[in-house]
């Protein structure tokens, strides 16, 4: 692995239903990255087909399998440019369909995830849930976790992705109208309460009347932002990372004298009611 690394965030529109517009425009903006330093390209959530599709069925006529087209098109795109690339689709394996993220390099697929947070919007209304949170994928430039979009609002997400060594975690977001506040704390917040890097990519523009937010953001272990977009542009954030920082998870304030580790210094033995299906009691 490489000490430090430049990665992009990319902020974009994205054409519903269009896939070979939205696979050319992450093309020119990977380029755009690559002539910025970035080894590591994140685009957003659904990137490759958009994301307020109206049924199963019309999820169905837009997804591809992790060995389809899209992905042998981002290979072929990853080994010209020598990096690495996550990007959002819609996967169809059998009779299942998920909101997913490929994970691609110079010699293919490196990693997939599988959104296992579903909010009652656009197609996850219609998707299978995924079932893994904890998987780390091992890059040449880092360990990296991928989350998506509404996965972020929980911490426990996050927090299991640090447990398994993340020094990365990426966030592809498709954020609405309402998730401002979100997109402005909690991505920062995740960053800290874990000592690693976190990325989020969202996209902008509209879809059958649903407008998405921008607000992209790449964040250092303290939870600073490195890099930060606004709510209307197409843009490619892009920053340093250094995945040692994040393996130092023993913050010194006044050396000797004060210092914080906020995984060593958890209580798990306090913390039963986070197994319970619905630890919040009844009104």
């Amino acid at each position: 692995m490489t000490e430090e690394f430049r990665v992009s965030a990319v902020q974009m529109d994205v054409r519903l239903g269009r896939k070979a517009a939205n696979l050319e425009s992450m093309d020119a903006f990977a380029r755009v990255a690559v002539a910025d330093g970035a080894q590591l390209v994140v685009f957003p959530e659904c990137s490759l087909s958009g994301y307020c599709l109206d049924s199963r069925e019309e999820g169905f006529e837009h997804a591809e399998s992790l060995d389809g087209p899209a992905v042998e098109s981002m290979t072929r795109l990853c080994r010209e440019l020598d990096i690495h690339t996550v990007f959002g689709l819609l996967e169809s394996a059998g009779d299942k369909l998920y909101n997913a993220l490929a994970l691609v390099g110079p010699d293919g697929l490196l990693g997939s995830y599988r959104k296992a947070h579903l909010p009652h919007l656009g197609i996850d209304h219609f998707v299978d849930p995924g079932d893994n949170l904890s998987t780390i994928h091992e890059t040449p430039l880092c360990r990296l976790g991928m989350n998506i979009c509404y996965d972020g609002a929980f911490p426990e997400s996050a927090r299991l992705l640090a447990l398994a060594g993340a020094e990365l975690v990426v966030l592809p977001t498709n954020w609405p109208p309402g998730a401002e506040e979100f997109a402005s704390y909690a991505i920062n917040t995740r960053a800290m309460e874990n000592a690693m890097y976190y990325l989020a990519a969202d996209r902008v523009g509209e879809e059958r009347g649903f407008r998405f937010i921008g607000l992209s953001r790449i964040c250092d272990v303290h939870g600073r932002n490195l890099a930060e977009a606004d709510g209307e542009s197409e843009t490619v954030l892009t920053a340093t990372i250094d995945p040692a920082q994040a393996r130092r998870k023993r913050i010194d304030r006044v050396p000797g004298k004060h210092w914080i580790d906020r995984l060593a210094d958890r209580r798990p033995d306090l913390y039963g009611p986070l197994s319970r299906e619905n630890p919040v009691p009844e009104e």
